[in-house]
């Protein structure tokens, strides 16, 4: 018939809704039999991973919201009528708080799968930026719902991290009382952040589909850091990586379950659970633990502005990571001084999320400074002299190559190579 799609499923449903639409054969196309580095290790669950998180936080937030009263005067008591009233509401919610930590858990972890493997070198430099927005679009829609059970920490949350943007030269004060309604944290504002808060994660799937969109055209990147070569170095998606990815997904359910069950309350803040009272200000304000290495290079500088300015470039320095990386080799694993270095990173982060953790007194002011100024160090400085000073390994021909320390062997069904010193 004319101006129908061919398809050629056999269920005869399914058939007919794709000669009219087809949106199984383009799913066929994109996860059936999409071409896949077939070297992909454990570290390429993640991205998966964090698309489950997504749905999980998305789900579970729906229904939050149909019991939620966005009321500074009724706000701290709805989320308490959920968790006492409300069927299976504690789970509910506790699914939700502590799927933010999980969320995170995973992105962070991709996020760090692409540094040491180089996933954000050409041509997948718009991939890795879309990355770095669905990262900020998370961070704004996790600071906006910590906000929202208004206990302590969650007021005094909104009023210490709103009023940075007070330091912006000039229109400062104007965003500070725009994003809070008026010239205080108070109900408007708990309005704005309930409303940001439940349209933000659909502005994520959207983003989020651009990102898998570019990863499908530029292809992914695996642990060798090389280019596919022939067919033979890729399989189709399914049934080998979704079978992989669900063994992932098991595990990370499990822990998440165990978190849930066990220690539903073990990352979150005691004062959070004491009502908002802005007349009594809390020993020490801290984030979620997930924003804690930002709010130290917040601390680490004097200056509001300067500190400001460095916290937000902490995260921007991602944007240009792409072209500060001079090296022409993606995978630290023939990188043997950067794979060395991309670890110090970690331990800096980690040292950084110890320090915004305590009170910005004594030892932890030094550390502080010393991590945040390695942190800026590493991309600005490192990276760009390590690319043309370092000497990377060889790297193998394809990735069908097995990997030794010299740079690869036969390929399959090649020859054996003859004992050195034999004709």
């Amino acid at each position: 018939m004319a101006g129908l799609h061919k398809s050629d499923f056999p269920n005869p449903v399914i058939n007919w809704i794709d000669t009219r639409l087809p949106v199984f054969t383009l799913m066929q196309k994109e996860y059936g039999t999409f071409p896949t580095p077939k070297n992909f290790n454990y570290f390429w669950n993640f991205g998966a991973l964090a698309v489950v998180a997504l749905m999980i936080m998305i789900v579970t937030g729906i229904f939050l919201a149909m019991n939620y009263t966005p009321n500074v005067t009724m706000a701290f008591d709805s989320v308490e009528r959920i968790m006492r009233d409300v069927n299976y509401g504690w789970l509910i919610r506790y699914v939700h708080m502590n799927g933010a930590s999980m969320f995170f858990i995973v992105v962070y972890i991709h996020i760090f799968r692409g540094l040491y493997y180089g996933s954000y070198k050409a041509p997948r430099e718009l991939l890795w930026m879309i990355g770095v927005v669905l990262l900020l679009l998370m961070m704004a829609t996790a600071f906006m719902g910590y906000v929202l059970p208004w206990g302590q920490m969650s007021y005094w949350g909104a009023t210490v991290i709103t009023n940075l943007f007070s330091a912006v030269p000039a229109v400062g004060p104007g965003i500070v009382t725009w994003l809070w309604g008026g010239f205080s944290v108070d109900n408007p504002t708990l309005n704005r952040f309930f409303s940001l808060h439940y349209l933000l994660p659909f502005v994520i799937v959207g983003v989020l589909f651009l990102h898998v969109a570019a990863l499908h055209i530029t292809g992914s990147n695996n642990p060798l850091g090389i280019e596919v070569k022939s067919p033979q170095d890729t399989l189709p998606f399914h049934p080998y990586y979704t079978v992989k990815d669900s063994v992932g997904v098991c595990v990370f359910l499990l822990i998440w379950a165990a978190l849930v069950f066990f220690y539903p309350n073990y990352l979150g803040h005691v004062d959070n659970y004491t009502p908002a009272n802005p007349l009594a200000t809390p020993a020490d304000v801290v984030p979620e633990w997930y924003f804690l290495p930002f709010y130290a290079i917040l601390r680490s500088v004097p200056n509001k502005l300067g500190g400001v300015s460095m916290m937000f470039g902490s995260i921007l320095v991602l944007f240009v990571l792409p072209w500060l990386d001079t090296s022409p080799v993606r995978s630290c694993r023939f990188r043997p001084i950067y794979r060395q270095l991309i670890w110090v990173l970690v331990v800096d982060v980690l040292l950084l999320g110890t320090v915004g953790a305590h009170p910005p007194e004594g030892i932890w002011v030094v550390i502080g400074r010393v991590c945040t100024s390695y942190y800026f160090l590493h991309f600005l400085v490192v990276l760009p002299f390590l690319g043309k000073l370092e000497r990377p390994l060889p790297l193998p021909e394809s990735i069908s190559r097995p990997v030794i320390p010299r740079g690869g062997g036969p390929l399959p069904g090649a020859a054996p190579a003859k004992p050195m010193g034999k004709p």
